[in-house]
């Protein structure tokens, strides 16, 4: 199995640390209903562990869920989102994040993505937060100030290497308007103090002030308190990579000594009718706008997996659509080879799981199926191997049905059309409509 690793820029094959491959995923903020977009990354992410489960692999993954101190920038200024949230909705930032993860978790369910195996709220981890900004502290990483508690970045010599930054651009740049409190312009917080008579409902008392932590913060924590360092794979988007990433591997070296992922993998956005989703621009749809629309959260999922994840994808209705055909096609194939199965294999699934271990090559892997002959024995794999519900939501028929529909087959063999005609309207009359495809006899209920 072979995977890009964006700290190298190369691809590689991929060797586990140990017998279970650990994998974290950046997860969600939770302010507000989740876009399209942001279910891209989470399709490629359970496409990965899917991959490298079908390949023999054990996988302990852990996402998280934002549920405090990120900013509306991703760097140290700005609302936080959890409070912006609550201002807009007349709720407390705590009410909030428990409506948006119930949302996000029921969406997450739509998209047949396979359960975390540790879904960890960030809110759950701040004693812990707070010993590792203590232990940056100690180590001489760590800084106070009136405002927080900052990252001294050039206490870390690799610190511009991941993301490869313009440190000195950095520097020349903030000249204008750049803070005092700050020894450097790449330093971040990593804990920030309310200000008296701040309003910030999110609180929790740290070196005898209240406060809350950065943003960056938490990952770190909860990789070290469930996974441990290093890891095998870090996930996110690829605007993760000259910050929050960045930041990540700092505070996880500066705390615990230790690298923190052996692997890293970044997305790429998605766009929609070639423009950036924005609510400016009113291109701003949910999983539920598709619904409402008549589409099932499973065709956006086969539309984002026609393509590559580290390619921009750009998104039409027009394109959801052919993606709808796809997969329609798929389990008319899937209900095709049901009547006949065998419990055969074809073989063609080793060269399916082969394009998808290639980097996670889903696009190639969709054109093999289009193109390969299959037994429902592969279909079953497949149906593993994406999570696209081929086999669930292909009609489930008794066995009566079953014979008369193989019955039917055989009388138009037999050029017995009448027959075959008597027994179409029998199965009619049973609530079953019948169609001969160029994949064979499929069949839906009425």
């Amino acid at each position: 199995m072979k995977l890009y690793n964006t700290a190298s820029k190369k691809l590689e094959e991929f060797k586990p640390l140990g017998d279970v491959v650990k994998i974290y995923t950046c997860g969600p903020t939770v302010y507000s209903f989740p876009h399209i977009g942001n279910y891209a990354a989470y399709t490629y992410w359970d496409l990965l562990v899917r991959t490298l489960k079908a390949n023999g692999y054990k996988v302990k993954r852990v996402l998280n869920l934002t549920d405090v101190g990120h900013l509306v920038s991703d760097g140290d200024e700005g609302e936080d989102k959890l409070e912006k949230g609550a201002a807009r909705e007349g709720k407390t930032p705590f009410e909030i994040a428990d409506y948006y993860i119930n949302v996000y978790l029921n969406n997450y369910k739509a998209m047949e993505f396979l359960p975390a195996d540790v879904l960890a709220r960030a809110t759950d981890y701040i004693e812990e937060d707070k010993q590792a900004v203590d232990l940056m502290t100690q180590n001489g990483f760590a800084y106070e100030t009136e405002d927080g508690v900052y990252f001294d970045t050039s206490k870390f010599a690799d610190y511009a290497k991941f993301a490869h930054l313009d440190l000195a651009g950095l520097q020349a740049g903030a000249r204008v308007g750049f803070s005092s409190e700050k020894l450097s312009a790449s330093d971040f917080a990593v804990w920030k103090f309310i200000k008296p008579g701040e309003k910030h409902a999110m609180r929790w008392d740290y070196l005898g002030r209240p406060g809350y932590p950065g943003w960056h913060l938490e990952c770190s924590t909860i990789i070290h308190e469930t996974l441990g360092e290093p890891i095998d794979i870090h996930t996110g988007g690829i605007d993760h990579v000259p910050v929050h990433h960045t930041n990540e591997i700092a505070q996880t070296y500066a705390a615990y000594g230790h690298e923190l992922a052996k692997y890293w993998l970044h997305c790429d956005f998605i766009t929609i009718d070639g423009q950036k989703i924005s609510k400016s621009l009113g291109n701003v749809y949910t999983l539920e706008d598709l619904v409402e629309r008549g589409f099932d959260p499973m065709d956006y999922k086969m539309w984002l997996l026609s393509g590559h994840y580290q390619g921009t994808r750009n998104f039409t209705f027009r394109s959801l659509e052919a993606a709808r055909n796809r997969r329609a096609n798929w389990r008319a194939r899937v209900s095709e080879c049901y009547l006949h199965d065998e419990g055969k294999e074809s073989g063609n699934f080793d060269a399916i799981l082969a394009a998808v271990s290639n980097n996670l090559n889903a696009a190639e892997a969709c054109a093999l199926i289009d193109n390969s002959e299959l037994t429902f024995s592969d279909w079953k794999k497949i149906n593993d191997l994406f999570g696209l519900r081929l086999i669930e939501d292909t009609p489930n028929l008794p066995d009566e049905a079953y014979n008369l529909i193989r019955e039917r087959e055989a009388a138009r063999e037999a050029k017995d059309y009448a027959k075959s005609d008597e027994l179409r309207d029998l199965l009619l009359k049973q609530g079953i409509i019948v169609k001969d495809t160029s994949n064979g006899t499929v069949w839906s209920y009425l």
